[in-house]
């Protein structure tokens, strides 16, 4: 079935899939009990092990041939998927959350830059036209709650956007090369960073299955996923798919908590997720006349 796809209906189901596994991240984190760098462990050691146990049966004997087919790409996919992972944590530390978010809604217009840059590729006007609408929208969301925060912490949510434009245009331009064993070892080295920063490993009450069921299903397989979607679609069209976290998020902690969003964040949350259906039927009709 999934053969029979065009890459753009492939990319396009890969990138959505993941990004609907990663947005009850925000409620799981909300509901467990757990600090920040005992979290980060977690999520770089658990679902490094799952990953890790997922290719050794797929792979069998070739596994460490996939790993060492990585080359130098995958060294940098490795450092890249590394740093904006815990670039991530620090901004949130240090800065507004809301500040955070919107840095890294700037995830798809640097995607796009470094695509025309880097892999020549040229990014649609529709495309920029979404990449746009999304941005200002979650600008829209969090205008209230954007302050003069720390420097400091905004500098590194931009890091954060940047490591994720440069990881979804170095698995463009690697296409034939398997990057998930990097973004393997990517988790480890975030793993490894927060274990010295962990004062507890102990995971009490809810946490014991709220913690590795969101490592598992927030975090290993969306990552999966996201890996593999820029090998069919540019990647700025992958990074815009990660936008539906910002209203798609506070409607599960709504739903679970009671945690009313506010009227900014449901209309910037509908007029996302109507730009992004728009942007993907145009860009899905296209391909389709093109094949014709």
């Amino acid at each position: 079935m999934f053969n029979k796809l065009t890459n753009q209906q492939k990319g396009s189901v890969l990138a959505f899939v993941g990004v609907m596994f990663i947005t009850p991240d925000s409620l799981f984190i909300r509901l467990s009990n757990v600090d920040t760098w005992s979290l980060l462990f977690y999520r770089g050691a658990i679902p490094f092990l799952v990953v890790l146990l997922g290719l050794t049966i797929f792979y069998k004997k070739n596994f460490f041939d996939a790993l060492f087919k990585i080359g130098y790409v995958g060294i940098f996919y490795i450092i890249s998927f590394s740093i904006c992972n815990i670039t991530f944590i620090i901004s949130i530390q240090n800065t507004n959350v809301a500040n955070t978010l919107i840095m890294v809604a700037m995830a798809p217009m640097l995607s796009a830059i470094i695509s025309s840059i880097f892999l020549k590729e040229t990014t649609s006007k529709e495309t920029w036209v979404a990449i746009l609408i999304t941005f200002i929208s979650v600008v829209f969301i969090f205008y209230d709650s954007v302050k003069l925060g720390n420097i400091f912490g905004d500098i590194f949510g931009f890091i954060t956007a940047l490591g994720l434009a440069i990881n979804a245009n170095l698995a463009r331009f690697a296409k034939s090369i398997d990057l998930v064993p990097s973004a393997v070892i990517g988790k480890l080295v975030v793993a490894v960073f927060a274990f010295f920063f962990v004062e507890s490993f102990e995971l009490i009450s809810t946490d014991i299955i709220i913690v590795p069921l969101m490592c598992i299903m927030c975090v290993a397989i969306p990552f999966v996923l996201v890996t593999i979607a820029p090998r069919y679609i540019s990647a700025p069209e992958v990074n815009l798919f990660f936008l539906l976290e910002v209203i798609l998020g506070p409607i599960w902690v709504w739903f679970i908590v009671k945690e009313q969003p506010s009227i900014q964040t449901i209309i910037g949350g509908i007029v996302i997720v109507f730009t992004i259906a728009i942007h993907s039927s145009l860009a899905l009709k296209k391909t389709q006349i093109k094949s014709t």
